[in-house]
């Protein structure tokens, strides 16, 4: 299931890091997607 949502994840959300966004500078509704991408991430990859 995890790894899934990683594949969707990277089809339809935006790479923050891509970009250039400064974690320290970011918005709550970015860390929020950040920490989203990495909890589904380390799931499919322990999976």
């Amino acid at each position: 299931m995890f790894q899934v949502l990683a594949y969707l994840n990277k089809l339809l959300l935006p790479s923050l890091t891509k970009k250039g966004l400064d974690i320290s500078k970011a918005k709550k509704w970015q860390l929020a997607l950040i920490g989203y991408r990495y909890f589904v991430t380390t799931r499919a990859v322990k999976q």
